[in-house]
């Protein structure tokens, strides 16, 4: 009888851990910078914060051009943190209307997130 409230409770306890997830927040989706020279370095920190229950952890991040890089961060963000994630845009090359967004992977729920930013470039 003892083993089998014992692993009635190692099972309750199991469920009540896998249950938790990181959630991701953003104070700002888009970013809008205003009108830019051309070759000039942009750069941006989006708030995100982890609403969930356990550690966020940002792995990695996909752009449409080598312009544009974020910093992602080194350690997991623990439940109700914070963190700046620097984007930067090199609008060297770069004219006109510019529109980017950055896909960061993470063990949310989700999975992939985003945050963009929008410049127009001129000379």
């Amino acid at each position: 009888m003892i083993r089998v409230a014992i692993l009635i409770s190692i099972l309750i306890n199991s469920a009540l851990v896998f249950g938790q997830e990181a959630e991701f927040s953003l104070e700002e989706k888009v970013h809008k910078f205003p009108k830019t020279k051309q070759g000039v370095l942009l750069e941006h920190k989006f708030k995100i914060t982890n609403t969930g229950e356990a550690p966020l952890i940002i792995s990695d991040y996909k752009v449409s051009c080598k312009c544009t890089k974020a910093i992602l961060p080194k350690a997991p963000i623990l439940p109700g943190e914070t963190y700046q994630l620097k984007v930067t845009f090199d609008t060297k090359g770069k004219y006109d209307f510019q529109d980017r967004t950055v896909y960061l992977k993470t063990n949310t729920k989700k999975g992939t997130h985003s945050v963009r930013f929008k410049v127009r470039v001129i000379d």
